[in-house]
């Protein structure tokens, strides 16, 4: 059974209000922004299915200030795991390039670009030709090859080239799929400041 991602993005003023008057109010439910199932980004972000990464914010729980709206939807879930959230400005400041500890067991598609420089297009992608071009022997070494060649191993292919390597968190959360997520809450951010817009989240399966 696999496991997917639920929450909001929430958002309070926090420029003009004194602090008492300072509540969180949900702005966008995650469904509508994002509906991939990215272990990678799961883990990277709030240590659920892959320890590739020191999580950003792993655990945290549901905050005990969270909007009613997040509340009541977080009750409605049975066996709901794994709740925590992130702030904008943690993102805005996380060192995205980072490298994870280990080599990935996936298998990374990199595609040349006009400037000659080459550009990750994912993990586990053109597995077809990755297969031709390495020999493997059979699908455990094609899903899973970081666990039989060495790091740094290539396979070029025209202007496309496979690699054996360490993933990025950029790579990990890929904008392509949390784009939508990242732009809503840096618009928001502009409104109510980084710390005033965080992504609350819970897991289930």
């Amino acid at each position: 059974m696999g496991t997917d991602i639920y929450g909001f993005i929430e958002c309070r003023w926090d420029r003009w209000l004194d602090e008492d008057d300072r509540s969180w109010h949900s702005a966008v439910d995650l469904a509508h922004l994002y509906n991939g199932r990215s272990y990678a980004a799961f883990g990277c972000l709030f240590g659920v299915r892959s320890d590739a990464f020191p999580p950003l914010a792993a655990g945290r729980g549901l905050p005990s200030d969270a909007s009613p709206e997040v509340r009541a939807d977080f009750a409605d879930w049975s066996g709901a795991h794994g709740a925590s959230w992130i702030t904008w400005a943690e993102i805005a400041g996380a060192d995205w390039e980072e490298a994870s500890s280990e080599v990935d067991e996936c298998v990374h598609e990199y595609r040349r670009r006009a400037d000659g420089d080459w550009e990750f297009q994912g993990r586990n992608t053109g597995l077809d030709r990755f297969a031709e071009l390495s020999g493997a022997s059979g699908p455990h070494e094609v899903y899973r090859a970081g666990r039989f060649r060495p790091e740094g191993t290539e396979w070029r292919d025209g202007e496309r080239l496979f690699r054996i390597g360490r993933l990025r968190r950029k790579h990990a959360v890929d904008d392509r799929e949390w784009g939508p997520v990242w732009a809503v809450m840096r618009t928001l951010a502009g409104l109510h400041g980084d710390a005033g817009v965080r992504l609350v989240v819970w897991f289930g399966g």
